[in-house]
């Protein structure tokens, strides 16, 4: 296996405080259940409770240590070249209520900052979408003017704090970047003082809906509400088919330290390149933490530690200084047309909401989700309400996207043969990989540690079915249709699966399965 650079941590998780917040032991009633503890369920809890509802979290493993644990952490209404697209799909006053949506979620953040006293490293600084290539720079020239008229602080610039040239970019004023772990623990210890409640590893397995909801945890307690708030990243229960409009991407992140006056004093991203997002953090009194994202890819599709070398050399070819010292992986999923879907989860709830879709732009769509569903609930219409509105349906614009969608997760479903994630046996695999193999017929996903020692498990993902991929940098099962993703023992790490893979005996394993000497 190659020696990929920095230790395998998210900076986030390693720079900020645990929880442990007890599991659900018993049968609760509450006015709001909040089903997921990232920043969409935290903010949305706190703001219910904070208008004086009962609210609990529910979270499957540890609070803002999911997804939002291994972010970018930018926090911007600039999200790449979009508002170009936006006014073309949605019209002027779309882009608009889009912009004005999204700085709110920016500005808010200071805020409650600032009310609360929380020291979550919030550094106010422009953002960049940037192209090196001339070809590009009409296109981005176009979007800052789609930009501008939707309202928000843009230019077109060719100056950047970049250390190398870049052919043209869209400067935002005024955008901010923090540590959402810092910013959300803080959000949660006010909950707390509220009279609210968070239940870690406390998986959710069953939703009732009715008046009241009744939700079901894994350990088989009951909780009844009357709002369920759905905000697991990527939906755990398909009432509203939304698995046919949202597409998982994986990113990769590499992090280092770089002398403090080479910091570019912004946030960055382009699009070439299969993406590279850069920012920096607070480090030490000499040095910043660079942080740099991309290499997009979908999870369970393979070659992640040629990704992750490509992003390092990247990396130190462009911060000659640079020392990289961690690296980490996000998640998200993206709409067919763009826009996040917040708000009732299908047209037959009246008390069940959603918040998905946020399209690697978590930080300011998980404020904006949290605000916008504390007011459905309340009986309140923001002025982008209907924009997020997951029950939203244009089939002539998201036609083309759901049809490229679904056929790839046919091909998925049907079990195409990637080479790197298939063994004719169990004996090819070698140590510290897995490979799909059949095994009496049936398909086994069969990892071999590095004693040698393997662990076999059914190969169908438990959302629907689609075969598992092998993650050879992370050590992973990952399902390439809707992005589950599954430890090397079959545990679940990432929904929206909900169940294990089953354990597979193979010969000379006693029956029972799991790991044994090869």
């Amino acid at each position: 296996m190659t020696q990929l650079p920095g230790s395998y941590e998210s900076y986030w998780m390693e720079s900020a405080a645990g929880t442990a917040h007890p599991a659900l032991a018993g049968d609760i009633e509450v006015d709001v259940a909040v089903v997921g503890g990232g920043i969409a369920g935290i903010c949305a809890a706190w703001e219910l409770a904070r208008a004086g509802r009962s609210v609990t979290v529910l979270e499957a493993d540890r609070v803002a240590a999911g997804v939002t644990g291994y972010t970018t952490a930018k926090l911007s209404s600039q999200h790449g070249l979009i508002y170009a697209k936006l006014r073309k799909s949605f019209g002027a006053d779309g882009a608009r209520l889009y912009a004005r949506s999204q700085q709110d979620a920016v500005e808010y953040v200071a805020e409650v900052a600032a009310e609360l006293g929380i020291d979550c490293e919030l550094e106010r600084l422009p953002s960049y979408a940037y192209v090196e290539s001339s070809e590009q720079v009409a296109q981005v020239e176009a979007e800052a003017e789609a930009a501008l008229e939707a309202g928000l602080p843009a230019s077109f610039v060719t100056a950047t704090g970049l250390p190398f040239p870049v052919a043209g970019a869209v400067r935002f004023e005024d955008q901010a970047q923090f540590h959402p772990r810092k910013y959300l623990l803080a959000l949660a210890a006010d909950l707390i003082g509220r009279g609210g409640r968070i239940h870690e590893r406390t998986r959710v397995v069953s939703l009732h809906e009715g008046e009241p909801c009744r939700l079901t945890t894994e350990a088989g307690a009951t909780v009844t509400a009357r709002d369920v708030v759905v905000a697991t990243h990527y939906p755990v229960f398909d009432r509203a088919m939304l698995f046919t409009r949202l597409e998982p991407s994986r990113e990769l992140v590499v992090a280092a330290t770089i002398p403090a006056g080479s910091d570019p004093r912004g946030t960055y991203l382009t699009q070439e390149q299969n993406t590279r997002s850069v920012r920096t953090a607070p480090y030490d009194a000499d040095r910043r933490l660079l942080i740099v994202t991309g290499e997009k890819f979908k999870p369970g599709t393979g070659e992640v530690t040629e990704r992750y070398e490509r992003l390092a050399a990247w990396t130190t070819e462009r911060f000659p200084d640079a020392t990289i010292t961690h690296r980490w992986a996000a998640q998200d999923n993206t709409t067919t047309d763009g826009v996040p879907y917040v708000g009732r989860f299908h047209p037959g709830t009246e008390h069940v909401y959603v918040a998905t879709g946020f399209g690697a732009w978590g930080m300011s769509n998980g404020v904006m989700s949290g605000r916008l569903i504390a007011a459905h609930i309340a009986g309140e219409e923001l002025p982008w309400s209907g924009l997020y509105d997951p029950r939203r349906l244009h089939p002539l614009r998201d036609a083309p996207s759901m049809l490229k969608l679904q056929g790839s997760v046919v091909k998925h479903f049907v079990g195409d043969r990637l080479p790197t994630s298939h063994a004719d046996s169990v004996d090819d695999i070698a140590p510290g990989t897995g490979a799909v193999v059949r095994v009496d017929g049936r398909r086994c996903a069969v990892y071999r540690a590095e004693d040698g020692s393997v662990q076999a498990v059914s190969a169908r993902c438990t959302h629907l079915g689609c075969l598992v991929h092998f993650n050879d940098a992370e050590r992973a099962w990952e399902c390439p249709c809707h992005g589950s993703r599954f430890a090397t023992d079959g545990s679940v790490v990432q929904g929206p699966a909900v169940r294990p893979l089953e354990p597979r005996p193979l010969a000379g394993d006693g029956g029972e399965g799991g790991a044994h000497p090869a």
